[in-house]
């Protein structure tokens, strides 16, 4: 095996064990609430969760594909470093402003604040995870990952048996982030990959926010998109409502989370391809990918069908058979998510980011009408109808917008030859 399949593998297979472990402490987290503190907080726990998830795109804003994609590489680490400690400050900002908005209890407004605040610190780790990405180490994120994820169950789980108080358990989980991304992040990985010599630019700070709006905005809708039913629960029904749709949304993740480890590695060969102008390598991957996703997708359905609701009920200890069409309806929605989101990669690392504001604008519009006029009739079966529906648009929109934009790069790509 050559040096550089060893190194593919290591992080392919460190990537998957992070991610994976990381994409899947949400479900462990609303596992642990639901059996020590009951169904109400898991259902508190649950928008708050989400709540976090919507912000922590505020401090991503760019995120790690436009770090490891950018072709130029005239934005320095130190630029990057800069422009995501703004954009994690700002997002708890805005978490404190939504909280005494909604007007939420104190318990409450505490869950909200401090699960943003969990989000802000791995939305700085992200942009170091973007520095070992670009240097090859990406088995080092997904060591931190895995370090991360299964220290924070165990002490968010040890903390809230014995104090049964979610503001202790999530403070725990805070101060081990902090811990983690100062300590292995930092100090034993990226502090020897960063030039400290070279002066910040400011020009280069701002300009992030301005050449990557886009690719924040339409990661902050397609979350939007994803969490506007709980939204609509949360205006219209109860905390138990909540949490049991929470339940039944849960195994979604894990189509998502496959597409998600499955792409990462190929993140920077695409990169090649593309700046090479070989859009039929670029789009052979691009469709092994999504085929890979819609088999997993097909057998992560059919197994929610035959055994997911017998299976949620013995995690949460709720009864949740008579909700077996609506677990099946949304894993089939999440196949058209994951291809959506393979576009939505694609079409990021070739820069055509406008157009896909455009495509969430409206399915926003979509996502926000359909829910609340479905929820406040239908109840869980309206956010189960929605969520598809929405899913749905979304992926005709990007499936119409990518193979237009594809064509066009090949049109242009054949004239300069």
């Amino acid at each position: 095996m050559t040096n550089e399949k060893k190194t593919f593998l290591k992080n392919f297979i460190w990537n998957l064990m992070g991610t994976g472990l990381n994409s899947f402490n949400s479900l462990f987290f609303l596992i642990i609430v639901t059996r020590i503190n009951g169904i109400n907080e898991a259902g508190i726990f649950s928008i708050a969760y989400s709540t976090a998830l919507i912000l922590y795109t505020i401090g991503l804003y760019s995120g790690r594909l436009c770090q490891v994609t950018d072709i130029e590489n005239k934005v320095k680490d130190k630029d990057y470093m800069i422009n995501r400690i703004i954009t994690c400050i700002l997002m708890i900002i805005i978490a404190i402003i939504f909280v005494f908005i909604k007007q939420y209890s104190p318990y409450k407004m505490g869950i909200f604040i401090l699960l943003c605040i969990y989000k802000a610190t791995e939305a700085f780790g992200e942009i170091l995870y973007g520095i070992m990405h670009k240097n090859e180490l990406l088995y080092r994120s997904g060591q931190s990952l895995t370090i991360k994820s299964l220290g924070g169950l165990l002490i968010f789980w040890g903390i809230d048996l014995v104090t049964h108080n979610l503001i202790y358990a999530c403070t725990s989980i805070i101060l081990l982030n902090l811990v983690i991304v100062i300590g292995f992040d930092f100090l034993a990985v990226c502090k020897k990959l960063i030039d400290f010599e070279a002066k910040v630019n400011r020009k280069n700070v701002w300009h992030i926010f301005k050449s990557e709006f886009f690719v924040f905005a339409n990661s902050f809708a397609g979350i939007y998109v994803l969490n506007a039913p709980k939204y609509a629960i949360d205006s219209y029904l109860t905390e138990d409502i909540q949490a049991i749709f929470g339940y039944i949304m849960m195994p979604a993740t894990v189509i998502t989370l496959f597409t998600q480890f499955i792409f990462m590695p190929y993140l920077s060969k695409l990169k090649e391809l593309y700046e090479q102008k070989d859009m039929k390598a670029f789009q052979t991957i691009a469709f092994k990918i999504k085929m890979a996703v819609v088999g997993f997708g097909i057998f992560a359905t059919v197994a929610a069908f035959v055994i997911g609701p017998e299976v949620l009920s013995i995690i949460y200890g709720e009864e949740l058979t008579s909700y077996r069409m609506n677990l099946t309806v949304i894993l089939a929605s999440y196949i058209l998510y994951g291809i959506s989101y393979v576009n939505l990669v694609l079409l990021t690392t070739t820069r055509d980011t406008f157009v896909q504001f455009i495509v969430y604008i409206i399915t926003m519009i979509v996502a926000l009408i359909g829910s609340n006029l479905l929820v406040q009739n239908l109840q869980i079966n309206g956010a189960t109808i929605s969520c598809a529906m929405t899913l749905g648009v979304q992926f005709v929109l990007y499936t119409i917008v990518t193979k237009m934009i594809f064509r066009k790069i090949e049109r242009e790509n054949n004239v300069r030859c």
